[in-house]
């Protein structure tokens, strides 16, 4: 969760731990991990025990860092989980139009998608279910990410041929979608989200191409 969510993996220049006594580093660099390691302390309590039970304590504990360290990156809790939210929802949104490609592939973007939140558990639970228990302030962060996937279909639908829609038209395909893999990750977590595949191909194709076509595209 912590490379992927804050892309360490390619900032190797960011430690992960930082080396005890004087270290000689970069205050900027020294900040980037402590902030990383914050926001990846914050996640993993979340999809361990809830958001709502989630304390000040528990982040600074998981990230090695002191509470006076926490206060210099983020105001509170909320401000911290917020951060790693768009974090990860930035991550993931780059990942899927990746996918989809300059041709709007539907189904690479729908394995993309379910693929990505299955390899990491954890961060996925905390991506579509403890955000609801995040208060209004994540609502309005989570409704912005959708935002974002109902545009990138806008696009495509439009781009391929397709007649102009209402907003709201995308922003129901993607809020059906979400609400289907968060309902799976509730009940039965997240390891065979690649089960619903299928059904998330029909779903963004049948109200856009018509039952038969998105039959035949997703193989059902």
């Amino acid at each position: 969760m912590y490379h992927r969510v804050h892309n360490m993996d390619a900032a190797s220049d960011i430690p992960r731990r930082l080396p005890r006594g004087s270290h000689g580093l970069d205050r900027e660099l020294v900040a980037a991990s402590q902030r990383a390691r914050l926001l990846e302390a914050l996640g993993s309590a979340a999809a361990a025990k809830g958001y709502a039970a989630v304390t000040i304590d528990d982040i600074v504990r998981g990230a090695g860092v002191s509470k006076k360290t926490f206060y210099e990156h983020f105001r509170d809790k909320e401000d911290c989980f917020l951060a790693a939210y768009d974090a990860a929802s930035a991550a993931l949104f780059e990942h899927v139009r990746g996918a989809r490609g300059g041709h709007g592939d539907v189904r690479a973007g729908v394995r993309a998608y379910l693929r990505w939140l299955a390899a990491d558990p954890a961060l996925a639970r905390v991506f579509l279910i403890e955000v609801a228990a995040a208060g209004p302030r994540a609502a309005e962060h989570r409704e912005r990410a959708r935002s974002r996937y109902a545009e990138l279909i806008r696009r495509r639908h439009e781009t391929g041929g397709g007649r102009s829609l209402p907003a709201e038209v995308f922003e129901a395909i993607v809020g059906a979608m979400d609400d289907l893999v968060s309902r799976r990750i509730r009940e039965r977590g997240a390891d065979r989200l690649d089960e619903l595949e299928a059904v998330l191909v029909y779903l963004e194709l049948a109200v856009l191409a018509g039952p038969e076509a998105a039959a035949e595209a997703a193989g059902i």
